[in-house]
């Protein structure tokens, strides 16, 4: 018999990209997961959650969900970013924390560290430092969650609440409609209209020299599911990245070769950028076991190839 799968895995935001990986993973069916939709499960219900966590009694927590978007959609609709992400963190930590779940792995975010840092961003530098102001009420509601996380283990050490930060995610069930996608599927949906439309120059946001660490999301669900495998070692933050970037004229190229486009490309100055560099540390990451397995070219080719297929008919 396989033990694993006896355990019970509650996995939020199952609809979600992070979660969707999680469970298309190979890994998945060692597992009992269930991964309710938001409406089997609104998690900004706090009676609902509960009532939830009651009557399925998981022995881990997985949360994933979260409100997601990139810096269009951060800079138009801040209150909900900030309320909505904190309502779901909040209510889902509370409730497992109630109803006895002993082993919880949130997921947080890079952006929970301080803005325009030279250094690789260490977990003890959360709360160092003035947030992005471009996604500061997202990255909030980040922060106090895992906050949350530390205070109950605090009070209570069989409370394991645990803190996973990934660097930026792209890939497979990605968002790639203009008004709420991420700079990587916000590339390939630009490159694609350029290609349809015969256009020959592709417009970039500042001066392409900002530097970004995007990992596959099939590769953070590969570390998802070893952190549940390996929870007891797992440490209580831990950031989950590459350990190394690209410049953001780096994507586009990347993308036009994989993609096929032979277009150039004209920079915008006047468009907002974020930080200059956004590197997570990963030196607990390899002390604890796990690395990433795609490149860049390897992860747009899946991210483009899925696009094709499924994207293009929700746009």
């Amino acid at each position: 018999m396989n033990l694993m799968a006896s355990k019970k895995v509650l996995l939020t935001g199952g609809r979600g990209m992070v979660g969707r990986n999680v469970l298309e993973h190979p890994d998945a069916g060692r597992w009992n997961i269930v991964a309710p939709t938001s409406r089997q499960l609104d998690l900004t219900d706090f009676s609902a959650t509960l009532d939830f966590l009651q009557l399925h009694r998981p022995d881990y927590v997985i949360h994933a969900a979260g409100k997601v978007g990139g810096i269009h959609a951060n800079v138009r609709e801040p209150v909900s970013f900030l309320l909505d992400n904190l309502d779901m963190g909040m209510n889902i930590v509370r409730a497992s924390s109630q109803v006895g779940v002993r082993r919880l792995i949130n997921l947080g975010s890079s952006c929970m560290y301080p803005r325009n840092q030279g250094e690789p961003l260490r977990e003890n530098m959360v709360l160092t430092g003035e947030l992005e102001p471009t996604n500061e009420g997202y990255a909030l509601a980040k922060v106090i969650t895992a906050r949350l996380c530390d205070y109950l283990r605090r009070e209570d050490a069989s409370c394991q609440y645990k803190t996973l930060i990934p660097c930026n995610i792209y890939g497979r069930y990605d968002k790639f409609d203009p008004a709420r996608s991420h700079l990587v599927p916000a590339i390939i949906h630009k490159i694609h209209e350029a290609q349809v439309n015969g256009r020959d120059t592709v417009e970039i946001w500042g001066d392409g020299l900002a530097r970004r660490e995007f990992m596959y999301a099939g590769d953070l669900a590969d570390a998802i599911l070893l952190a549940v495998e390996k929870f007891d070692s797992l440490p209580s933050y831990m950031n989950v990245g590459l350990g190394h970037d690209y410049t953001i004229d780096e994507y586009y190229q990347a993308a036009a070769e994989v993609m096929g486009y032979t277009g150039r490309f004209l920079h915008n100055l006047h468009k907002p950028v974020g930080m200059d560099r956004k590197l997570v540390s990963i030196e607990r990451q390899m002390s604890w076991g796990w690395s990433a397995r795609s490149d860049l070219r390897n992860g747009l080719d899946e991210t483009y190839k899925y696009f094709l297929e499924k994207a293009t008919n929700e746009l």
